[in-house]
């Protein structure tokens, strides 16, 4: 009984941690532009993972048939996910935010079927086909117009779409590399993209900022629990619980997200926003049902969670 309550504490509390980085990163924005938020962050979580693989010798060499692999990858994310996320969270509430950003898997799905030819049973297509009617409930009025910033939703599925294209890349490389190492990779080739946009775009409003450490603490967070903690913590749960039972806890991250937005942000949602979130939900558990050929699970360890 004790070890199933470790697992599954384990588990939720991943899926916590993720759900708060919505809610984290608009704390954060208050204080600091949007790459800096994502710079910070970084470099934070590059300084925690490089300890750790330090610690625990786990640093291997990369293959040079490797390198265009891991910068295309980073490329995608954190790189761009990261700007569509960052740019569409000044825009719309950490609630919509979660809910877009978790039809992933559904866009990895249609990826893995277009390019790998994965196949996919009838009940996965009904999912794919729910979640989208979702998020089209959640995100439109009665008259066909927009319930929130069309140009934040925009960039947040820049985000969705590009996370699809990593974790189609990511697929080329879990075999070789352990997950810890690939994040902490892609997190120091992430930085190195970010720094010239942080020095050309940000840094003069960075330093104009009269400093306080309560301002860096939900980034400090975020590079935690939301880059590291989360992740270690889930990558144990897939381990220990098997891939399928796992990631159906990911499901319930919008739900987090809606809960803790409402007591910390003072976020509301309509009953016509609830219903959507339900029927995303319902649909992207449905796509996630066995019934195709599931990519390794490293991979999926991995899929949309590195942000």
């Amino acid at each position: 009984m004790k070890v199933k309550i470790r697992l599954y504490g384990a588990v939720i509390l991943a899926m916590i941690f993720w759900a708060f980085s919505f809610i984290w990163f608009k704390m954060a924005n208050e204080d600091f532009r949007p790459i800096t938020v994502v710079f910070l962050r970084l470099v934070f979580a590059i300084i925690l993972l490089t300890a750790y693989l330090t610690y625990t010798k786990r640093f291997v060499k990369i293959r040079k048939s490797d390198y265009k692999l891991f910068f295309l990858m980073s490329l995608f994310e954190p790189f761009i996910y990261f700007l569509g996320e960052s740019y569409g969270l000044t825009y719309v509430s950490a609630t919509v935010c979660s809910v877009l950003i978790s039809t992933i898997p559904v866009f990895a799905a249609i990826g893995a079927r277009l390019i790998f030819k994965e196949r996919l049973s009838f009940l996965n297509y009904s999912g794919i086909i729910l979640s989208f009617i979702g998020v089209v409930i959640f995100v439109l009025n009665k008259d066909g117009s927009f319930s929130y910033s069309p140009k934040g939703i925009a960039l947040i599925f820049v985000a969705v779409f590009s996370a699809v294209g990593y974790n189609l890349t990511l697929s080329r490389l879990v075999e070789h590399y352990s997950p810890i190492y690939i994040v902490n990779v892609q997190n120091i080739i992430g930085a190195v993209l970010f720094l010239p946009l942080f020095l050309t775009m940000e840094l003069r409003p960075f330093l104009e900022i009269t400093f306080n450490f309560k301002m860096f603490i939900p980034v400090i967070l975020l590079s935690v629990f939301a880059s590291c903690a989360a992740f270690i913590l889930f990558a144990f749960s897939v381990r220990n619980l098997g891939l399928m039972k796992a990631n159906v806890f990911t499901n319930s991250i919008p739900l987090f997200t809606a809960f803790f937005s409402f007591l910390l942000l003072g976020d509301m949602l309509t009953v016509q926003n609830l219903i959507g979130m339900v029927v995303v939900i319902a649909g992207l558990y449905m796509s996630q049902l066995r019934g195709r050929i599931e990519p390794p699970d490293e991979a999926l360890t991995l899929t949309g969670k590195t942000a």
